[in-house]
């Protein structure tokens, strides 16, 4: 069962990751780096200032704790815990693996730009389905695939960060509601 879901895994990755093309290699690599969401993060503050502004100091605490547990558990755990080479590092996959750009670290599993990203999403989206939320989403799987595309990652790095990611959120939402509503009891 272990070998179909890895072998699964490769396919799926190996077609996805066939899909480029020239044109879009810059654009990928683009959406790959991360000072170049700096003005989507500001305007992410400003938009939970609108919205609560009694509130948006618990909102973004929690935006970056989210952020804090995603990357920890994936960087600082599981990818020297598992030791799973990126598909660009794997010398079986050299002629196979499209590589655009740098391959980055030796182990990918699992990918820290897909539970970073989508994390912020699902805990913005759980805040009473911001609309931010609902636009970063398809951020988060754009970025998530980018990492496909640029061959850096499996399929299944990025979907077991989704799944951290979640976790994070639904436990961070969790803290910060009640952390809103001990705010609210004791004003």
């Amino acid at each position: 069962m272990v070998d179909w879901f890895l072998q699964s895994d490769l396919d799926i990755t190996l077609f996805l990751n066939s899909l480029g093309h020239p044109y879009l290699d810059n654009f990928m690599l683009f959406l790959s780096k991360k000072l170049v969401w700096l003005p989507l993060y500001i305007f992410i503050v400003f938009q939970i200032y609108r919205a609560y502004p009694k509130h948006y100091i618990h909102i973004i605490v929690g935006c970056v704790l989210t952020i804090i547990l995603t990357d920890q558990a994936t960087s600082s755990v599981m990818k020297p815990f598992f030791q799973r080479p990126r598909p660009c590092h794997d010398e079986t996959l050299k002629y196979l693996i499209i590589n655009v750009g740098n391959c980055g670290g030796k182990y990918g599993f699992a990918s820290s730009h897909a539970a970073n990203t989508m994390g912020l999403a699902v805990v913005l989206f759980l805040r009473n389905k911001m609309i931010i939320g609902r636009y970063l989403l398809p951020w988060a799987l754009i970025v998530s695939y980018s990492r496909i595309y640029l061959g850096v990652h499996y399929v299944g790095d990025v979907v077991v960060g989704w799944l951290i990611a979640l976790f994070a959120a639904i436990v961070v939402h969790y803290i910060l509601n009640r952390s809103i509503q001990l705010s609210i009891n004791y004003n």
